[in-house]
Parts: structure tokens; sequence; C-alpha cells
């Protein structure tokens, strides 16, 4: 499924005031990294990462791999930041992010 613009505008406002959890260094995408976003989605549904300058990749390439990985999707990427979004399995119904129509 892929996001609508207003969808993708409600979860840039429910992520802007998030930290940043996940940062991606001069390893890349390994497997930790992966595995590490792949709780953080399960948890939260809605992540923020980072693409330190040392990193062999570009902010944008870095939120698309991990996106990939995780089958998640990439809300936004500005400057070295990016947000994911996966929705929840685990959570219950009522504590899910609902996104609108």
């Amino acid at each position: 499924m892929d996001l609508t613009s207003r969808q993708r505008a409600q979860l840039r406002g429910l992520a802007n005031g998030m930290d940043t959890i996940l940062h991606v260094g001069k390893e890349g995408l390994g497997d930790h990294l992966v595995k590490q976003a792949n709780d953080a989605l399960e948890a939260r549904e809605l992540i923020k990462g980072r693409v330190l300058e040392n990193s062999p990749l570009s902010p944008r390439e870095g939120a698309e791999d991990l996106a990939r990985a995780t089958r998640s999707q990439v809300v936004q990427v500005i400057g070295s930041r990016f947000v994911l979004y996966r929705e929840s399995h685990s959570k219950e119904k009522d504590k899910r992010i609902r996104l609108v129509k």
C-alpha cells in the first residue's frame, strides 16, 4: 500500500517531535541495524533515523534501502534525516496510528 500525500503529511507531523533513534554510520546497513529498525517499527510504527557523514550511503539511498529491508515506507527525507513507517501487527488496534483516508 502506497501512502497518499495526506497520509504522508499526517505522518510527517507525528514525526516532527520525535527523537532520532537510528544512525546509519560507516558500516552502512548491517544485519544489526536492520533488526533494530524492524524491532522499532513493530513497537512504534513510525521511526526517525539519520545517515551520518561517514556513511557510504546518501540519506535517500540509506532510507530507501532500509525501507526495502524492513518492508516499510519512506515518509520523508530531509537533509541527513529520514522517517520510516510500517503498520504494526502486534499492537492493539486502538493503539495503532490511524491514517487519514
